[in-house]
Order: C-alpha cells, then structure tokens, then sequence
C-alpha cells in the first residue's frame, strides 16, 4: 500500500475550541493507523513545527479575529504557499471556508487532489449574522458553487450540512458523519460525587457544554432552567466552556443555580458531568453535527436540541428537538424527564454507539481516494478510533 501524505489546514483551532479540535485530532489518528502521513497545518501566536503525540502539528503565526474569544485565522498568503510547496502534500484537506479557499486553486495548479470539509452552514450562519434570508441564501449558493467548484470533493457530515450544497445541484458532494470516543465517554463515567456537587437526591441536573458563543444560543439553556424553576422543577444547570457570550450569560443566570465551570480540559471531568446529568442541553441553530450531544449520549444522557439544527438528525429518538425558546427548550426536558430513567439511558447510548470515529476515518479516506487498509490494527487509534496519547496543543 502507498503510504499518502495528507496535508490538513484548518483556521478557529485553539486550545480551548471543542468540535473541530476533537475530530481533527481523532481522523489524524486513524489516518496515520492506516498508514498514511497526516501534517497538520493551524495558526497560532508563534511558528511551531512538532510532534504532538504520534501527529506532525505545524503552527503559523496569525492574528486573532477580535470578537471571538481568542481564534486565530491564516491570512498571510505567500508563507502558507512556501510551507505548502516544501511539504509536496498527495493530498489536501481543509476544514476552513473563510480565509483559505484559495488553496482549492493552489492544488489543482499543482495537481494534489482537495477536499473540503464544510463544517458549517453558510445559510444558517449567514442568518444568525441578520443578513435577510432571500439574499444569505444566494449568497451562501454564490460561495458554496465556487467552493465546489474549486475543490476535488465536498464533505459534509450530515444530511442537515450537505442540503445548501444539493439546493446548488453539486455533484462531487460526500456526506460522512464524525464519530465520538466510545470509551471515554460511557454511562459508567456516572459519578454520584460529582453530581452532588451541584444538586440534591432528587433534583435535576442539566449541564450545557459548548463554546460561549453567539451562534451556540447558549442563553436558551438559561431561559429554559427559569421556565422549569417557575413551574416548580428543581433543576440546577452546568455551563462547561467559555467564550464572549460568558459574562452577557452570568448576567442573565443572576438569582438561577447556574454554575459556570469555564474551559475544562480534563476529559474525564467533562465526561462525568456529562453522564451525571439527567438531560443535556444543545441549543445551537445552526450546528452541523454537535460532538459535545454525542458525547453525551456515550455516556447515557439524553438531549435537547434545537430543532432548526442537524442535531434532530443525530440523535434521533434519543433525544428531541425543540424550538428556539427557552419554553420550548423547557417543555422538551420536561419530556425526556418523563421517560423511564433506565430506557432513556439505554436508548442514548444505543444510539451513539452507531457512531464509531473507525467508520468515518474510512469514508474521509474514500473520500480522498486514499488507501485504506482492512487490516489497520483498530487498537493503534483506539477501538472508536481515538488517538492513543497526544493532545492538540496550537501556541496560545
């Protein structure tokens, strides 16, 4: 088999940044199980060129996007096409749709087949920005043509994320979900010390975890623990993460029990509050495949999500949607409460368990026409395909 080089950019990669953290860590993983060289490419404050783990992580200064909370983008042309033409990639994966489009040109002149991963909605960001839904739907179409255009393939995660680029009659469009790390995140993480922490027998634990960002709406798990205090629910909420929004929130949360647990890096920690919850709380509209809800179905904890986002579509009836109102978000706790304890736990995991990171990391390889080989050992990324040792960890 001939080992591949694919070379992976991406732009909003930050120690703290969840979702595409996670999965650009654990594709790189499977990528080097099945034999292949992944490099990948993120900015940062200073220039990096190193070994994180079993991964090749090389760091190119960049500036930070004000507003955002600390992301940094690739703006600077000529080093990233110096670093480029040095690397010599056989293949090219960019998960970004802002500042580097252009290297869909870059590697169809230098004949390295390309592959954009759209990790989210042009659309819906478009509309949760104000823009006016008739002109941010050609907009989006105007963008999303010539990304597919300029590209070798299209990859989306969901059916929700690919239908901006079906609307446009895009024919080199390939649908992949992502996976999540069946092992660390599990119902036996259940932690009654933990929970206690936060609420007594008997009391509701909802734990919201995501980035603090205007497009997460994480104020809609605000709204929707007062709605269930004023109708008499004793619930208590966990924020996990930070972000702009974060003092906006506190201010919001003032006289509720909401605890604000900032950024948490260990794992474990955020895999016990998770499946120490009784529901978990995913509120963004505009998320094109929601890691952190997976995650929580791992480890046996339902969701709420909202209803405009592909999460309907990924947790399926284990969990439910709702609209973009703290009431209605309110009413479908209420719900999944309602359940049986042991039968919405078993269908939360049941349901995530059909996301193992061994079967995406293989339709990523086809779709990049790369090797992939049957008899990689599942054990050299984990048996859901997480990375054995090795965390990603851009410049600050």
């Amino acid at each position: 088999m001939t080992a591949l080089r694919i070379v992976r950019l991406a732009n909003f990669v930050t120690p703290r940044s969840g979702g595409l953290r996670t999965a650009l860590r654990c594709l790189g993983a499977g990528y080097r199980a099945a034999g292949h060289e992944p490099v990948l490419v993120i900015p940062g404050e200073r220039a990096s060129d190193e070994m994180i783990g079993p991964d090749r992580v090389i760091t190119l200064p960049a500036p930070v996007v004000p507003g955002t909370g600390g992301y940094r983008v690739l703006v600077g042309r000529a080093p990233l096409r110096q670093l480029l033409e040095a690397l010599g990639p056989d293949r090219l994966e960019v998960s970004d749709r802002s500042t580097l489009r252009w290297t869909g040109a870059w590697a169809r002149a230098h004949g390295v087949p390309s592959l954009m991963v759209s990790h989210e909605s042009l659309t819906g960001l478009l509309g949760v920005w104000g823009t006016p839904a008739p002109l941010g739907q050609r907009l989006a179409d105007r963008l999303n043509a010539r990304s597919a255009a300029t590209y070798d393939q299209i990859v989306c995660t969901t059916g929700w994320a690919a239908a901006e680029f079906r609307r446009i009659g895009t024919s080199n469009l390939t649908q992949v979900p992502l996976g999540v790390d069946l092992e660390a995140f599990h119902p036996d993480r259940r932690n009654p010390e933990v929970r206690a922490e936060y609420v007594a027998d008997g009391e509701v634990l909802l734990v919201h975890c995501s980035r603090l960002s205007p497009e997460k709406r994480p104020e809609l798990a605000v709204d929707a623990l007062a709605a269930l205090r004023a109708a008499g629910v004793p619930a208590t909420l966990v924020v996990v993460g930070d972000g702009p929004r974060r003092g906006a929130l506190a201010q919001r949360a003032a006289g509720l029990p909401v605890h604000f647990t900032g950024f948490l890096p260990d794992r474990d920690r955020v895999a016990a509050l998770l499946a120490s919850a009784d529901v978990v709380v995913a509120p963004g509209p505009v998320e094109t495949f929601g890691l952190a809800g997976l995650e929580a179905l791992a480890c046996g904890t339902p969701v709420v999500v909202n209803a405009a986002s592909a999460l309907p579509e990924v947790v399926g009836d284990a969990g439910l949607g709702a609209d973009g109102t703290g009431a209605a978000f309110a009413e479908a706790i209420g719900a999944l409460l309602a359940r049986s304890e042991p039968v919405r736990r078993a269908a939360a995991r049941a349901r995530a368990e059909g996301f193992g990171w061994s079967a995406s990391v293989e339709g990523f390889l086809r779709a990049h026409d790369a090797p992939v080989r049957s008899d990689a050992p599942v054990g050299a990324y984990g048996r859901s395909g997480v990375p054995q040792g090795g965390e990603l960890r851009p410049n600050a």
